[in-house]
């Protein structure tokens, strides 16, 4: 009698369980549907190697922090480019950088050239930025300055 209700009781089981991997087997699909390819918008990566979009700030000497996009506010960010006004603070380093002042220079900024990024490769990331000032500019910077972005 035992053995029936241990047999009765594995048959149950068993069947449960084969119902169970035939109901998801079921439930899938029986052809996938195309996955649409999704263009991700680009970000702007950070010295600390942190994606952003539309960041405030930026700093852009990661290594002592004399120069500084503030006051960022961006007019559009898509798939190709990214365009902000702002204020590009720069420091003098007069007499030399711990005693210098910062300056402030209104600036357009341009990012350009998306790419995939390498250490995150599901993501792209703006691989150019441009400044335009649109005053003065700092000493020793032309009108337009372009930098590669790192990756």
């Amino acid at each position: 009698m035992r053995t029936n209700s241990i047999r009765t009781a594995f048959t149950v089981l068993a069947a449960a369980a084969l119902a169970a991997v035939m109901g998801t087997a079921s439930a899938a699909p029986s052809s996938p549907h195309p996955v649409k390819h999704r263009e991700t918008t680009p970000v702007l990566v950070d010295c600390l190697w942190h994606p952003d979009v539309r960041p405030a700030e930026f700093i852009l000497a990661c290594g002592d922090g004399n120069s500084r996009l503030t006051s960022l506010h961006w007019s559009h960010w898509n798939q190709h480019s990214a365009v902000a006004q702002g204020v590009n603070m720069v420091n003098d380093c007069k007499p030399y950088c711990a005693a210098g002042k910062f300056h402030s220079y209104p600036v357009v900024v341009v990012l350009d050239q998306p790419q995939q990024w390498k250490k995150q490769p599901q993501l792209q990331h703006y691989a150019r930025m441009t400044l335009v000032y649109t005053h003065d500019h700092p000493d020793g910077y032309a009108h337009k300055v372009s930098y590669p972005l790192w990756n």
